[in-house]
């Protein structure tokens, strides 16, 4: 992918963290070569996090974040230090930004300890070196930068770098599950929620991969599965479909036809497949009035047929002969205190980077509470989920040590 068409989930993030003032918004400018954020001696100029997507060799594309100041104060201060907080969650690399004529305080100690709690690979800059005698201190990743005069920019960007190529492990979403010549068939409906004029960003992924991979890929939509695969001189290795055409293309798959579904496939690929798999068992238990949160990583308006909003709750009420209390979050929107929900119906992610999915899967860990996937859901909700789950026996193995 190039650094145009790289999806802001395929990034690695690398978000600059500090106290007001301490120049992160100078610095950002400095590493991106652009006046990106507002800078000024004013603190808390930098009221939101802004972003901006670059190329660092030789990682390849990233998303570079500024943020407020952590030591933000007042109400307005409160809600912009939670936002800083909310970066964290989808950070890979970190970097702290110290003023060197004021050193680490207990502000910085504290930023520390969270990046240590989340196992965050972390840089700290010492900023402003233009204006101080003072010698910070020495380390690994410790590096000393004027923005104002660029020393040290080049030497941190390429600490970044070297960082960045550590901590990226090269990842496949179906190349395990296929080989050179087979034939792949991709079942994509278009109907009034798919975008006007492209496909979905899972099914782009899974078509240049199998592309990479040498395969055949044949797509068609659910009404057409069929006539495609009757003309197919021999049967497909694998059929992955949208998952809301789950129960209609189970019944078109022939026996001995592997079947899975885009969301079951980024939930591999970003997620943790095994716990959203455990996390489905949960639907059968739902009762009336549990609290059911359903939560997409992107945003976008809600058609009348929306799959989040009116197709997952139709399905779960049809399958528990229950009335759940269903809510519903979008794009950054994701709750800290997960504790009231019974279940979280999660999207397949494939908007959201791998540190945020994580995240997220962790966040209702910590509450105590299941999650599940929309593609493992609508297969369970169907009596398919084993059959969707043939492609990956180790996660199959799960299902069965649940029975």
């Amino acid at each position: 992918m190039s650094l145009n068409t790289t999806s802001s989930g395929e990034r690695l993030h690398i978000a600059f963290f500090g106290r007001r003032n301490a120049g992160k918004s100078s610095l950002v400018n400095a590493v991106t070569g652009q006046e990106l954020s507002v800078v000024s001696d004013v603190k808390g100029t930098t009221t939101d996090p802004v972003k901006k997507a670059m190329e660092l060799l030789p990682i390849g594309p990233v998303m570079i974040i500024d943020t407020p100041g952590f030591d933000d104060e007042g109400a307005l201060g409160e809600l912009r230090v939670k936002k800083t907080k909310q970066i964290l969650a989808q950070t890979d690399i970190a970097v702290l930004v110290v003023d060197a004529a004021v050193g680490i305080t207990a502000d910085e100690e504290a930023m520390i300890a969270l990046f240590d709690e989340r196992k965050l690979p972390y840089v700290t800059v010492y900023s402003k070196a233009d204006l101080t005698d003072a010698v910070p201190a020495e380390g690994e990743r410790i590096i000393t930068v004027s923005a104002k005069t660029g020393t040290g920019i080049h030497e941190l960007k390429e600490l970044l770098g070297k960082i960045g190529s550590s901590v990226q492990t090269k990842k496949f979403i179906l190349a395990d599950l296929v080989q050179e010549g087979d034939t792949v068939v991709l079942v994509m409906p278009i109907d009034e929620a798919a975008p006007k004029g492209r496909i979905i960003l899972p099914q782009q992924m899974v078509l240049r991969e199998l592309l990479d991979c040498h395969c055949t890929a044949v797509c068609c939509q659910d009404t057409e599965l069929k006539n495609t695969l009757a003309a197919l001189a021999k049967p497909p290795k694998l059929v992955i479909t949208d998952s809301q055409a789950f129960g209609k293309v189970a019944k078109d798959v022939p026996h001995g036809v592997m079947l899975t579904s885009f969301s079951i496939l980024m939930a591999r690929y970003k997620g943790e497949l095994n716990t959203l798999v455990e996390g489905a068992a949960m639907l059968a238990k739902l009762e009336d009035g549990d609290k059911v949160l359903i939560s997409e990583g992107c945003t976008h308006h809600r058609q009348c047929g929306d799959i989040g909003s009116v197709k997952l709750p139709a399905w779960i009420r049809k399958f528990t002969g229950k009335n759940p209390d269903f809510s519903f979050t979008s794009g950054g929107e994701f709750p800290d205190d997960l504790s009231a929900y019974k279940l979280v119906v999660h999207c397949g992610g494939c908007m959201l980077n791998e540190a945020e999915m994580k995240s997220r899967i962790g966040r209702t860990a910590a509450s105590g509470v299941p999650i599940v996937n929309y593609g493992v859901a609508i297969a369970h909700l169907h009596g398919i989920l084993r059959q969707s789950l043939a492609p990956f026996p180790d996660t199959a193995a799960v299902l069965e040590a649940d029975k």
